[in-house]
């Protein structure tokens, strides 16, 4: 990332701070700051990529934004979230890793700054770079291998959620992650019942009516929806149960189940992810394949050896050769001699033996 910082600002780091601050901002508030493409053009830096090019304004902007504001105060521009609509906690995540990217520009490529930019969402992306009028032909080619673009045959719809709570992943193949209803997708869909719910939510605790809120609140929750609070911010959003496609964990109660469960919790827990759903199974669970930091979650977790390939619902070829793969090598669940028992037989055990407990007389 900081090659793409360096290529946005047109300077080496080692120039020194006055060639990246010709122009400061004045307001010590962040929040009576106009927003980027509000400030009046000045003069081109000159040709980038292609010959887009990009004002010393918004460059300066952006780096002070990087290396003073980041750093002393962890706060993000109040601006910025009419531009993108990702939680706060998600938009400093970003500064501070290109702050970070910022400072490392004289590293080798391959480093973790390089990689920074691709952990955000592209659309947010490219509203960040809109914020500070700077090009989108600069930004990061999207990696096809790890995010599919546009999503494969057979997805029905796609989900970007907020970040996932540790206490919301079940197990090692399954977790409940909401959207925020401010997401174009869900925002046409939320019944007025729910929008009155939560007006009546907030009357009956400024009244100090905590039963009346409490009884509220699990109506809400009945209806599929959630107010979340996220660094101060009240967000309505929209619940779903998840199952990963094509992978099977051990269960909770087997060996290893809840090392599983602890393994993603590690890949996801406290971050967004985006959802390729293909289905809902007889649960009501919605089933897909799982994309987090510029990762295949379900990739991960079968070449580490957290869960097994379920065949019986997918046949991807490449699902079979990761779980071999970490055969092979003796990772997670195959580091015993002895084969691991495999979920679905343990379930099938499980009712057999409920079945034939029941005494009938």
């Amino acid at each position: 990332m900081g090659n793409i910082i360096r290529c946005l600002t047109g300077r080496d780091h080692d120039h020194g701070d006055d060639d990246y601050y010709p122009y400061y901002r004045t307001s010590s508030r962040w929040e009576d700051e106009p927003a980027a493409a509000s400030r009046p053009p000045q003069q081109s830096l000159g040709p980038i990529h292609g010959g887009v090019s990009v004002t010393p304004a918004a460059t300066a902007s952006l780096a002070q934004d990087l290396q003073l504001n980041i750093e002393s105060t962890s706060m993000i521009p109040e601006g910025l979230k009419r531009h993108v609509t990702s939680s706060k906690k998600a938009q400093i995540k970003w500064y501070k890793d290109m702050a970070e990217a910022y400072k490392d520009m004289k590293t080798p490529p391959k480093t973790q700054a390089e990689t920074a930019l691709t952990r955000i969402q592209r659309a947010d992306l490219e509203d960040i770079f809109s914020f500070y009028n700077l090009p989108t032909a600069s930004l990061p080619v999207p990696d096809s291998n790890h995010h599919p673009t546009p999503p494969p045959e057979g997805v029905q719809f796609v989900l970007n959620t907020l970040p996932v709570h540790n206490k919301c992943i079940g197990d090692g193949d399954g977790f409940t992650a909401y959207v925020d209803t401010a997401d174009p997708r869900e925002s046409t869909d939320v019944p007025p019942e729910v929008h009155e719910m939560v007006i009546a939510i907030t009357q009956a605790r400024t009244d100090r009516d905590y039963q009346t809120a409490n009884a509220l609140q699990r109506s809400l929750d009945k209806a599929g929806y959630k107010v979340i609070i996220i660094l101060g911010e009240e967000i309505l959003a929209r619940k779903y149960r998840i199952r990963m496609r094509g992978i099977d964990a051990p269960e909770l109660k087997m060996p290893y189940g809840k090392e599983a469960r602890k393994e993603l919790m590690k890949l996801i827990g406290g971050k967004s992810v985006t959802i390729y759903v293909y289905e809902q199974d007889q649960f009501g669970r919605y089933v897909g394949d799982i994309y987090c930091d510029n990762m295949f979650i379900q990739e991960k977790m079968l070449k580490c050896g957290h869960v097994h390939h379920f065949k019986k619902y997918d046949k991807r070829p490449e699902f079979e050769n990761w779980q071999k793969e970490a055969k092979s090598t003796g990772l997670g669940l195959w580091a015993s001699k002895k084969p691991p028992q495999k979920p679905w037989d343990w379930r099938r055990n499980k009712r057999h033996a409920r079945h034939s407990a029941i005494q009938v007389y």
